[in-house]
């Protein structure tokens, strides 16, 4: 029997409510096979964010490149990415597994508004990352941010919808 195998790429969260733990937790009572790379460390509970350290880049890769030299995963999934050069080892290693479904989640700021993505890394999260992907699943705050536009209704919904599948993304789910 083989596992359906997902990589998901994304911070660690040490309450266990958000990132790696929530993913691993979801993807696992649907019966998928979790792999992590983690991106970053967040100091966080359930009353907010109180820091986030960053993996290092190169450690970043090669987690990534590791998982998908030997487990092989059927789909990959991507959350926090907090700064530039993180950026750049995600995009520039997942170019070489160009077959893979890739869904981005894209954990912009926490719930109790503590940004988790440097306001360097946005451009480049945008055009490095959202080409690559076969979904993006920004929440509406991630969506304003990702469209530069407020929303209100539903209309606005797909005209936000529009100006982000403009950046790249195949499809995208707000």
């Amino acid at each position: 029997m083989r596992y359906i195998c997902a990589l998901t790429i994304a911070g660690s969260d040490c309450s266990g409510g958000a990132g790696i733990q929530a993913d691993i937790k979801t993807m696992s009572a649907l019966g998928v096979y979790a792999a992590t790379a983690i991106t970053s460390i967040t100091v966080q509970n359930t009353k907010g964010v109180q820091a986030v350290h960053g993996v290092s880049p190169l450690i970043v890769a090669e987690q990534i490149k590791t998982v998908m030299d030997d487990i092989k995963p059927d789909a990959v999934k991507i959350g926090m990415v907090n700064d530039c050069a993180t950026i750049h080892a995600i995009a520039d290693t997942l170019k070489f597994y160009p077959n893979i479904p890739v869904v981005i989640d894209p954990i912009m700021i926490s719930t109790s508004g503590f940004r988790l993505i440097k306001q360097d890394a946005l451009e480049l999260f945008c055009h490095s990352l959202l080409p690559i992907s076969t979904l993006l699943t920004p929440n509406l705050p991630e969506a304003e941010i990702l469209s530069n536009m407020k929303i209100y209704t539903i209309d606005d919904m797909d005209i936000a919808a529009q100006r982000i599948l403009s950046l790249g993304c195949k499809a995208v789910l707000i």
